[in-house]
């Protein structure tokens, strides 16, 4: 029996990247995990290879007959058969934030939040930390390049926990931090909040949680006993400064406590170079010498599907994103431009969730223009049933660009085949990334 007295914990929707962050810290506790997700997908066939069993039917005869825990997601719809399944036979349930709730009450904690950039400046505190030697266990929100997992292991509860703070359905208030960062509060999941005032007060409570010190990115309207500010200005208590950035490197400097540190940053984008100093601030509260945290930045290999360059050639560049809400969308077209000047963009976007294309429709299609040409993919629903009126089509039509237009999944390749852009952007966070490995493979035969 393990320190938590489990032996078997099955996941609901197993294949989500923070669920299985969980399921591999479970199984290194020596707990049995098996668990459920709708359809296979890379990570789920990884968790098989660690040794975990995963289904992807709906058939309650397919749980195990031990279980000691559920852990869900709250994407997993409420009526599947398995969950009523797990109701009727009365198994302990838990949601995924209160299960990582639970594990950041055992450890110092810096917990990463925002609206944007949290994933990466979660990856970037993980890896400064591990890199200056300090026994760090970490879960991301993404495949951190230089760990290649969601997951960092540390030795056990004298571990510093690094943990991504997600706002959806209010997890994050479910964290115990010593530290921790907000880098955005752009309106989102009003499906949840219902306005950007209840999303505020939301980080505002978040903010309350936390122990120490919440580092913020100048001009949020956060409240906190302690409050370290982060960004541009000349208020910030720490200040970045860009010297120079191109083909993808970013030099830069963070002006701190009266004294000036160079970083040499292998990412491009003014929102990265915030990531960066925010991700700074919170390793030198730590105590980490701050000459050592820009040495360590200079090795952090970024995150998957986050400015992830596939193909660069003296022909052709491919580059997969994650953004899916417009002002990341801005951002990552932004540090495209700059980073490859010369170069037409096509663009492939899959919007994802009705309620957020229908409640940025205007912000999505400004964003979108950004682009030189756009192909446009069905709304993926994830959670969600159909709004009327709320469609692609709908946000093609307000997009201001002449090169434009609507593609079904099923013929994306031939597509692009076909056009053979110079500079393709694939981003979303639905199922887009499904076609990542097949555009690199048939780009790198061009």
């Amino acid at each position: 029996m393990n320190r938590e007295g489990m032996k078997n914990v099955y996941f609901l929707g197993i294949g989500g990247i923070g669920m299985s962050a969980l399921a591999r810290y479970y199984q290194s506790l020596g707990i049995m995990v098996s668990g459920y997700d709708l359809t296979p997908s890379p990570l789920t066939k990884q968790l098989e290879d660690e040794g975990m069993a995963i289904h992807y039917e709906d058939r309650p005869e397919l749980l195990p007959a031990l279980i000691d825990k559920v852990v869900y997601t709250p994407a997993v719809p409420s009526d599947l058969n398995e969950f009523i399944e797990i109701r009727r036979r009365n198994l302990p349930l838990q949601k995924r934030a209160e299960a990582l709730g639970e594990i950041s009450k055992n450890h110092f904690t810096i917990a990463v939040a925002g609206t944007h950039g949290k994933t990466t400046t979660t990856a970037m505190v993980a890896h400064i930390l591990h890199t200056c030697g300090r026994d760090t266990t970490a879960f991301i929100g993404g495949i951190a390049n230089n760990f290649n997992s969601n997951l960092l292991l540390g030795s056990g509860l004298k571990s510093t926990l690094v943990a991504e703070a997600d706002e959806f359905d209010r997890s994050f208030l479910h964290l115990a931090p010593n530290i921790s960062i907000i880098n955005a509060i752009d309106a989102d999941h009003l499906d949840i909040y219902g306005d950007k005032k209840h999303l505020a007060d939301s980080f505002n409570d978040f903010a309350q949680l936390t122990e120490r010190t919440v580092i913020v990115k100048e001009g949020l309207d956060i409240k906190a006993p302690s409050i370290v500010r982060f960004g541009f200005g000349e208020s910030c208590h720490f200040r970045a400064a860009i010297i120079k950035s191109e083909q993808g490197i970013t030099d830069f400097t963070i002006t701190h406590h009266g004294m000036a540190t160079s970083v040499k940053l292998p990412m491009a984008g003014n929102h990265n170079v915030l990531n960066a100093t925010a991700a700074f601030a919170a390793a030198s509260q730590i105590g980490l010498p701050t000459d050592e945290i820009a040495d360590a930045l200079t090795s952090f290999q970024g995150v998957k599907r986050r400015f992830d360059v596939q193909i660069r050639n003296e022909k052709y560049i491919y580059i997969d994103d994650y953004a899916h809400h417009p002002e990341e969308i801005k951002s990552c077209l932004s540090a495209i431009r700059a980073s490859f000047p010369s170069k037409r963009i096509t663009l492939v976007f899959q919007p994802h969730l009705f309620t957020r294309t229908r409640d940025f429709m205007e912000g999505f299609a400004e964003s979108l223009a950004m682009a030189d040409n756009l192909i446009l993919l069905d709304i993926y629903p994830a959670r969600e049933k159909p709004i009327e009126g709320v469609t692609s089509q709908a946000l093609l039509e307000k997009v201001n660009l002449t090169n434009k237009s609507l593609c079904p999944k099923e013929h994306l390749l031939e597509v692009i085949a076909e056009r053979k852009p110079e500079l393709l952007v694939t981003m979303g966070a639905g199922n887009i990334d499904r076609f990542v490995e097949p555009l690199k493979t048939m780009i790198s035969q061009w």
